[in-house]
């Protein structure tokens, strides 16, 4: 790789601000998933489905007033385990806590203290990684004598809560994110000039993301630095093409051999979530000769949920014949049918083959995410599609769409106001969705349609 001179030669890495990431941790059945539910609100979990492990890591969202974070619920965990399953538990709870910010270590306050559970705390103590421990299943006990004995395990103040019942648990949260120093939501600021597009390439291991990453890095002349940091540090790399300045969200962990930079597939869901979280494109790569797998499925509902821009790209395309290119793009239209506003890409990062338009693609899926929409062309169009379908009445209800504005962008928000607006249905919903895509031609991201219903001041008066 040549040497480039002049303004390429000062870029750097970026550190980029993450959403801190909390693990739950304890032997077996203390209420940990209880806890995970508890605090995600019952969302479905992010899994790692890693070949021949029994037990998964469970990853999901939280908030707790103005803070985001993640949450990792784990499997009962054995330190001392030697094999079987126990060990490979054991070996997926290390994990969880090596992705961790701050890990809350759960014990069973009725079941009372047990040889596991010295074994987990001197563990942590060890590792020295911000824990709090949270006595579960405290519901109508007495602080104090019940829980003394919990003191024995020498990580601080014991924390009583009830999963089932939600006691204490916000208290918990509080003290948990207390050990760690968070920004106030809104002081982070960007991670780049106005103008830069912020692309995160997110897939399975071995799907390609590293081969791609080379390729771009050999083919742009970018100079980067090697920068040591946290599992939960993503570093983002800037470059241009033509004409475009990006930064490259890296998920697959760039590490320096010599004078040249390779990409090194080091899995981590922590660090694909949050690098899915700062971009503002997530490129998510698929892999031609295994298919749509569920780990890809989890990746790109995290993407829809996250309201990010998203780009779809099946790598290995030249690794395959005519039969199972049908047979793939059948499981993408069903299993990725929640998609079907991305566009779709067939290459092979090998061979360099099919690159260019996935740029092209970027470009137009960032441009829709951030697009302008003026308060009267949104309600011209509001209107012409009530006139043209007007929404099904319910019982003595009718809704009336009056007037609509934009919201918000990356996602772009649509808010419609009027009246009886909680009785429009998801197919009117998607109907309105259609026609607000055609006039913007909105590709590449996802619309949310918000319906906000006038409130009648004659409601409260006899």
């Amino acid at each position: 790789m040549g040497r480039p001179g002049g303004a390429q030669a000062s870029r750097r890495l970026i550190l980029l601000p993450m959403k801190p990431v909390m693990a739950l941790v304890g032997r077996p059945n203390v209420g940990k998933s209880t806890l995970f539910n508890r605090l995600t609100k019952s969302r479905d979990a992010i899994v790692a489905d890693f070949a021949g492990l029994t037990r998964d890591r469970h990853y999901g969202n939280a908030r707790q007033g103005r803070h985001e974070f993640i949450v990792i619920d784990t499997g009962g965990f054995e330190p001392t385990a030697e094999g079987g399953i126990y060990m490979e538990m054991a070996k997926q709870t290390r994990q969880a806590v090596a992705e961790a910010d701050v890990v809350v270590f759960v014990v069973d306050a009725r079941g009372g203290l047990s040889a596991q559970d010295h074994d987990i705390a001197g563990y942590l103590r060890k590792l020295g990684k911000p824990t709090v421990l949270a006595a579960n299943k405290a519901e109508g006990m007495q602080e104090g004598a019940q829980l003394a004995e919990f003191y024995e395990l020498g990580l601080g103040e014991v924390l009583p809560v009830s999963a089932a019942h939600g006691q204490g648990i916000r208290s918990l949260v509080d003290t948990a994110l207390g050990l760690l120093q968070l920004p106030e939501p809104g002081e982070e600021g960007e991670a780049g000039p106005d103008g830069t597009i912020k692309l995160a390439v997110a897939g399975r291991p071995n799907v390609g993301k590293s081969t791609l990453i080379n390729t771009w890095l050999g083919e742009e002349r970018l100079v980067a630095f090697d920068l040591p940091g946290t599992t939960r540090d993503a570093i983002s790399v800037p470059f241009e093409r033509a004409g475009q300045k990006f930064e490259l969200i890296d998920t697959a962990g760039l590490r320096r051999k010599g004078r040249v930079f390779e990409a090194i597939e080091k899995f981590s869901v922590v660090k694909t979530l949050q690098a899915i979280e700062s971009a503002n494109v997530v490129l998510l790569l698929l892999d031609a000769t295994q298919g749509v797998t569920d780990q890809d499925a989890h990746i790109a509902g995290y993407i829809l949920e996250s309201g990010r821009a998203v780009v779809l790209a099946v790598n290995k395309w030249d690794a395959v014949d005519d039969y199972q290119r049908e047979q793939l793009q059948r499981q993408i239209e069903s299993r990725l049918a929640f998609l079907k506003f991305a566009k779709l890409h067939f290459i092979s990062a090998r061979k360099r083959q099919g690159l260019g338009p996935v740029w092209q693609s970027i470009a137009e899926a960032h441009r829709s995410a951030t697009v302008k929409m003026p308060t009267p062309v949104l309600t011209r169009l509001l209107l012409e599609a009530v006139q043209f379908q007007s929404p099904k009445r319910a019982g003595m209800f009718r809704p009336k769409l009056r007037y609509a504005h934009q919201g918000g962008m990356n996602p772009p928000v649509i808010v419609v106001h009027g009246n009886s607006l909680e009785h429009v249905t998801d197919a009117y919903k998607r109907f309105l969705e259609g026609r607000f895509r055609k006039e913007f031609n909105l590709v590449g991201t996802p619309l949310r349609i918000e319906m906000k219903t006038s409130k009648n001041p004659y409601a409260d008066k006899e």
